[in-house]
């Protein structure tokens, strides 16, 4: 049964004990107390009628004394001695008016926690069940959410809500990132212990994990199954009582299929609506829009006629753009940027769009507000952020739009800028990008590097390597897997080949604006 003993201060934070108050809580006590996992262990609970009463061993149960309406009484003295010699974890009395100084001094001495509380029969049946019928404990709860879940509404917000009231703990729907999707956010600490913890690939069939935090809390995270990534079903416990907590994995078990079944019917609405607005964007990109064009635009609240800014957020790795695209919407917002948001490959298209041209110090200023929510962003998805000029009308969309493309393509290799450039900044370099793609352009870098394209050695690769690497030879062996003296070698044969001088700037650039362009075999 001990291994069923929770410590008084788990029993203090359990709902089960909401009424209970500490009257006299003694100082080594209270320290082991808020220390994890230590502290007195109540084995059980020992009910008498008076304070007269004389106890016997109780080896760590708690004393509940029903008749003790006056916490001065002397007699309170005598009973807190008596409950010390025999071995009492923690003495608890009807009511919760304060101890008598004496009483309390008393307390502090014999080392005995005394606490108070309305109801204490209640809290003595609590702590009887959670050390000697934990099966009951965890029948109940799973029962009451059962019932629970059938009374609560439709939507995911209203399941948690249920869950977090069964359990009367914060419960929260989080991503294998650890990031919040829906009910209390988790804190830093919390998030990062998650994920630890959690496998790296979530599975559907994974048992529930349970991971204990530095305070002395809990986090039990089960995983719920929808039509998108698997997520977590997370209770947080602020103490271990053991009964409570073999309990909750059950009812976040029986909560998590409810739960996949909104975030499967939520997922087919997103992607339904995310079809609609790609495909909507798909033909803003290609001419001038067709009157049904502008009803759908205006039927999704799009402005296409004025001056716009056009946007590209890239994402690295595996994103749910779809899933998350309300958290760049609600990044814009944060900023007082009103930006229309359209999934688009491994990221997200936007635009801002104003009435009247913007001055140069409005372009600025919105630029910096948009660097503002690439750093809200960054903070749970890796991004790189291009922006446009500002183009007029509806083709002014298209036009701005390829522009951030063009600059995120750049911004994502170019940590030094924040992964973010703004076109209006590039100069010289977003012209040498778009030259790069057109059709005069493509030929002389064919040509410019054929001497070096069918020679031993992969030469094409091993120039585009080293000119990448800002002309590092130790770099460019450790990139291609070869010894240093073989990567010197190399590029010492693509100089004679090529008869150019790579410590020469306008030779480098033409070269490694080549080597870009050109496919290698």
């Amino acid at each position: 049964m001990r291994d069923l003993a929770p410590t008084l201060a788990a029993m203090l934070s359990s709902p089960g004990w909401s009424d209970v108050v500490v009257l006299a809580a003694p100082l080594t006590a209270l320290a082991a107390a808020e220390a994890a996992g230590s502290g007195p262990r109540l084995t059980g609970s020992r009910v008498v009628l008076e304070v007269a009463a004389h106890p016997e061993s109780l080896d760590g149960q708690l004393l509940v004394v029903l008749l003790a309406d006056d916490h001065t009484d002397w007699r309170i003295d005598a009973l807190i001695s008596r409950a010390s010699a025999a071995g009492a974890g923690a003495l608890l009395l009807a009511g919760v008016e304060p101890l008598g100084r004496g009483a309390q001094l008393l307390a502090e001495r014999v080392q005995l926690p005394v606490l108070g509380c309305s109801d204490p029969l209640a809290a003595h049946e609590y702590l009887r069940r959670v050390t000697a019928d934990p099966e009951v404990v965890r029948s109940d709860l799973v029962l009451r959410a059962v019932a629970a879940l059938r009374r609560a509404d439709g939507d995911l917000t209203s399941v948690l809500r249920t869950t977090s009231d069964v359990l009367e703990r914060p419960v929260t729907l989080a991503g294998a990132d650890g990031g919040t999707l829906a009910g209390e956010p988790l804190e830093g600490g919390e998030r990062t212990a998650l994920v630890a913890a959690l496998p790296r690939v979530p599975v559907a069939w994974a048992a529930p994990y349970r991971v204990d935090l530095p305070s002395g809390a809990v986090l039990i995270a089960v995983a719920v199954v929808g039509v998108g990534p698997v997520c977590w079903l997370v209770a947080r416990l602020p103490g271990v009582v053991p009964a409570e907590v073999a309990a909750v994995p059950d009812v976040l078990s029986v909560v998590a299929p409810a739960v996949g079944e909104r975030l499967a019917l939520r997922r087919l609405e997103l992607e339904r609506d995310a079809r609609q607005r790609t495909s909507l964007l798909g033909e803003l990109l290609h001419g001038e829009p067709s009157e049904a064009t502008r009803r759908r635009a205006v039927d999704l609240g799009w402005q296409l006629d004025g001056w716009h800014t056009g946007i590209r957020i890239g994402a690295e790795g595996q994103v749910d753009v779809a899933g998350r695209r309300a958290d760049v919407v609600e990044a814009f917002d944060a900023e007082g940027l009103r930006a229309v948001v359209v999934e688009q490959g491994d990221g997200w298209s936007a635009w801002i769009t104003a009435v009247s041209e913007p001055t140069a110090t409005e372009v600025q200023q919105q630029a910096a507000a948009i660097r503002r929510v690439q750093r809200r962003l960054v903070q749970t998805v890796d991004t790189y952020v291009g922006v446009g000029r500002v183009q007029p009308g509806p083709s002014g969309i298209a036009t701005t739009l390829a522009e951030a493309g063009d600059a995120a393509g750049l911004a994502r290799g170019r940590a030094e800028t924040g992964r973010f450039l703004h076109v209006d900044r590039l100069g010289l370099a977003q012209l040498l990008l778009a030259w790069t793609r057109t059709d005069t352009f493509q030929p002389a870098a064919q040509a410019l590097l054929a001497p070096i394209k069918d020679q031993p050695g992969d030469l094409v690769t091993t120039l585009a390597v080293y000119l990448d690497t800002e002309s590092s030879l130790a770099e460019t062996a450790a990139v291609l897997g070869i010894h240093r003296n073989t990567a010197a070698a190399r590029i010492t044969k693509i100089q004679h080949l090529l008869g150019v001088d790579l410590t020469n700037p306008d030779e480098r650039l033409a070269l490694h604006l080549a080597s870009r362009t050109t496919p290698t075999e």
